[in-house]
């Protein structure tokens, strides 16, 4: 079973600093106390919404342990690797 126990409180913050930093318009679903359902929503600056989720225990690097978040954009069709809460605001905040 896979857990997402890396996505903290601070690093929920974290992420919500960097997109908030990107200029981004975004929100969240309120599951910080339950990761696994928890969910962010980001427009991009093309009005584009994107889900940023914490990515599986799986998906995480031991190397990278910061990069946490993948996000993905049904527009676009395509979805990031995982990515640090800085990595990912930027990603979206350039997506063309």
């Amino acid at each position: 079973m896979a857990t997402f126990s890396h996505a903290t409180p601070e690093r929920c913050a974290q992420l919500g600093r960097a997109l908030t930093a990107a200029c981004l318009t975004w929100s969240d679903n309120g599951q910080q106390g339950a990761p696994q359902f928890l969910t962010y929503t980001a427009t991009d600056s093309h009005g584009r919404t994107w889900r940023i989720n914490p990515a599986t225990s799986y998906q995480i690097s031991p190397s990278a342990p910061g990069q946490i978040w993948q996000a993905s954009c049904p527009t676009l069709m395509t979805t990031t690797p995982v990515l640090s809460a800085g990595q990912v605001a930027e990603h979206i905040r350039d997506a063309a």
